[in-house]
Formats: structure tokens, sequence, C-alpha cells
């Protein structure tokens, strides 16, 4: 089998020129870019100029110099998501990968690599895995879920609240994330600094990766098999009871993906969120003056910064044509997100609104679209309320074009995010977050006034009658779990 895009090796340059008769003349230029470098890339631009330059699906080289091409269309990664009869998960039908050229220690093997999960199954395989997670996230009550989002981000908060400022990075949006999700996934007590290090460092893919992957696969596996002796109604035991009858190995490793993705999509949507409610003063105004919510917010960061750059990847099942290029069987294409959403066809002005527009592509689509959506829009809608309600005169600490992004293929991390604001007292963490210190508690062994005797009672005043509140606040306090 070929593929209509060359390999090529030997140099650094991000241009490469094709050997002869390669059908990339065809392109045009007659070079291939490069999605990697000793250097960092500008791959925003740089899908700009892929988009300019080659149209929707576009020619391109992985690490190695592995070809791949790269979908930057609306429509054309709507279809290669929604069409499982011509695009798979499954990398084993790969050209480069089944004719060697790309190597076991592959930087992005660990993303390609097939494994037998339902994110890269297909027909019954893919029904009785998807089938067994989604039974798993279905009972999730999403009130509960977001009180015990408000209560995590009270006890982050209550962390750096007296000190005037933080950086919302790494004090606030890779915790938060971390904390709900161990809580869902059963496992309360595994939560602390060294498993949320453990999946950061993992997903940097440092040195230490293989190591931390190794200490969050252990901790799962101790939590598949409590489940296995004592049965629970969190996702890790209603994995483990489903009629799927999944193996310890497929519960423990479903339960990675969702940790994982969950966490990582999580932590950069909410950083994403914050970042545009502290730089655009738009959003805070109308956020403020109740024309917009919180959960709109959110999608306008989903649609203007998604979570995931682009997902590796999806592979041609047979020839077929995408966005006007020939696609050969076996041809590796990238779902991209990120220019996907910026795509002029569907945004010919970037600055417009997209409040309750709800097609990005963020979460994916067609049968693999990622099923814990809403536990990240909740995360991260409650994660945003719970610090404004908490801080809101919080500031960024330095200018815009200051802050620092930490870029690679699959995303755009924020690196950190520094805020200032007018210190206040920690909260109780069972009360609703707000800006003015809770009312304290009388202690429980109190003993109560003597009552006045009989022969010179005293008149007590008449209590103030308390307005009854109205039915949004009535609404809203229920909606919050309180």
């Amino acid at each position: 089998m070929t593929s209509d895009i060359p390999t090529t090796t030997g140099t650094d340059d991000l241009a490469l020129a094709p050997p002869p008769g390669c059908p990339a003349h065809g392109f045009g230029s007659g070079a291939l870019k490069r999605l990697y470098g000793p250097r960092p890339l500008d791959l925003r631009s740089l899908y700009e100029d892929l988009r300019e330059e080659h149209g929707p699906v576009a020619p391109a080289l992985l690490h190695d110099d592995v070809p791949i091409w790269v979908v930057l269309g609306h429509a054309e990664n709507l279809r290669l998501v929604g069409t499982p009869a011509l695009f798979s998960r499954d990398s084993r039908i790969w050209t480069p990968l089944v004719e060697g050229r790309v190597k076991p220690d592959h930087p992005l093997m660990p993303h390609i690599a097939w494994q037998p999960i339902c994110s890269h199954a297909e027909g019954d395989e893919h029904r009785r895995l998807r089938g067994a997670v989604t039974h798993a996230m279905k009972p999730i009550n999403y009130r509960i879920l977001r009180r015990a989002v408000y209560r995590h981000a009270q006890a982050l908060v209550n962390k750096f609240c007296e000190r005037g400022e933080a950086d919302l990075v790494n004090q606030y949006s890779e915790y938060l994330p971390m904390a709900v999700m161990c809580d869902l996934l059963g496992m309360p007590k595994e939560y602390n600094d060294r498993i949320v290090h453990a999946a950061r460092d993992m997903l940097k893919g440092t040195e230490t990766a293989i190591a931390s992957n190794a200490y969050i696969m252990e901790a799962l596996g101790r939590l598949t098999a409590r489940r296995r002796a004592e049965p629970h109604e969190d996702i890790a035991g209603l994995l483990v009871s489903h009629e799927a009858d999944l193996t310890d190995d497929e519960v423990r490793e479903h339960l990675r993906v969702v940790l994982i993705a969950a966490y990582e999509a999580t932590a950069n949507l909410l950083a994403n969120a914050l970042r545009m409610v502290l730089t655009h003063p738009g959003f805070r105004a109308q956020l403020n003056g109740g024309q917009m919510t919180v959960g709109q917010a959110v999608e306008q960061s989903l649609w203007d910064e998604p979570p995931f750059s682009t997902v590796f990847a999806y592979f041609a099942k047979q020839d077929t044509e995408l966005g006007g290029r020939q696609i050969r069987k076996g041809d590796g294409l990238l779902f991209a997100p990120a220019p996907g959403n910026v795509d002029p066809r569907v945004r010919p002005d970037l600055k417009a609104s997209m409040m309750g527009n709800r097609s990005h592509l963020a979460f994916g689509g067609g049968p693999h679209e990622c099923p814990g959506q809403d536990i990240g829009r909740v995360i991260a809608d409650v994660g945003v309320d719970a610090l404004l309600r908490r801080l809101p005169d919080v500031q960024l600490d330095c200018e815009e074009d200051e802050l620092e992004w930490r870029e690679s293929i699959a995303s755009r991390h924020l690196v950190e995010l520094p805020v200032r604001f007018v210190t206040r007292p920690q909260q109780d963490v069972e009360q609703m977050p707000s800006h003015m210190p809770n009312p304290p508690k009388a202690p429980s062994w109190e003993l109560p006034l003597a009552e006045p005797s009989p022969a010179a009672p005293t008149p007590e005043p008449e209590p103030e009658p308390v307005p009854e509140p109205g039915a949004w606040q009535r609404f809203l306090s229920w909606w919050r779990g309180y």
C-alpha cells in the first residue's frame, strides 16, 4: 500500500522538497511542512498557511517525517468523525505503521498505538465497550455533581484567598478537575498533589512519563480490585458490574481513558475560560450584567480555544475523497478541532459572538464523540462561577501578551495565569461561595439563656417578616445544590 503523502528524512528545515514523481508536487508548492521541530512552532499560523496553500485538507509531516493529512475544514472534520464506514480509529491499518516507518519509540506512539478501548474499537466490540462506559456515566446526578465542584473549588480557593495573589493554572484549574474525577471514579482518597503531578507529567511526555503512567495505572488497578470485592455505584463500580463483563485490564484501561481525557480537557477548558473572563472586558461586563451566563462563556471558549487542538488519529479504510483530496486506503488523518473551529466558511468574523452555538468540534463527533463532555462543562462552569463569587475583584496580574503557552500538536496549554485580588478569609467548604464571610456558627455546647422571671416578663420585639424568595432565586438555589 502507498500513500499520497511522501516521507522524507535528513533535514531540519520546516519546508521539505519531495522526491521526484511524488504526488505532493500536485499540491502546488512542492513542499511539505512539519508539525514538529527543535524549536517551538506557531501551529495556529502554520495551520492557516496550510489552509491557504492546500484548502480544507492538507498534507504534512509528523515526527520522524511520517506523513499525515491534517483536516482543517469544519465540514470535512465532521465528515471524518461521522463516517465510520470510511474512517477508523484502528491504527493497525495505517500504511506507515504496517510498512515499519513508524518506530516503536516514535514520540506519538502512546497516542497512536492501538489499545483495546472503546475509542479504538469498531462494530460490535465498540458497542460493547462504549455501552459499558456510557452506562457507568449515566447515573451521575448533575445537581450533586455541581455541589461537589463548589465544595472542591472552595477548598482550593481557601489555600490562596488570604494571600491576595495566585496562579490560577497551577493552583486551581489543574487541581479542580482531578479532585472531581477522583470522586466520580470512586477514588477520593487517591486525590493529592502526586496524582495531579503524575497526570501532568505523563501528558507532557517527559523522561519520567512512563513512571508517572505506572503510578496512575497502579492506583486504578487497586480501585478495580476494590470494586470487585466491594461493589459501589460509582464509575468504577458500574464498569465492573456491567453486563459487558469487562476484564480487569479493560476496566483499568477505560478508567485511565476517562480520568486522563477528562482531566486534560477540563483543565485546559477551565484555564481558557478563566483567561477569557479576565482578559476580555466585554465578557466580564456581560457576566456581571446578566447578559451572559458562565456556561455561555465556556461555550465561547470551546470555539476559540478547544481543549485538544488535534486528536490522533483516524485512518482511511478504503480509497476515498475528502476536501477535494484523494485519500488512499491506509492513510492517516488528524481530526483537528482548533483549525476546524476557525474555518472562515463557518466563522468569517472571529470576533463575532458564538453565543448559543454548540456546533464546535471541541468534543468530537460521530460514534467516538466524548461521552463525558457534560461533566467537563459542569466543572468549568462551576469552577469559574465559584472563583468569581469568592473573588469578584480578581484581575490579571500581568499584561495579556505576557501570558505563555506550552504548545504541542495535541493541545495548547496555558503555562500560568497570575492574578491579584483583595485578601479574604477562608470559608466553610460546605457553604455556597460568597465574597462575604460565612456567618459564625453558634457552638453546639452553648447553653440556652435562662428564661425570664414570670414576675418581670421581658417583652420580645416582633420579628420582622422575612421576604419569601422569588421563583428564580429558589430555582437557582436548587440547581446549585443549596
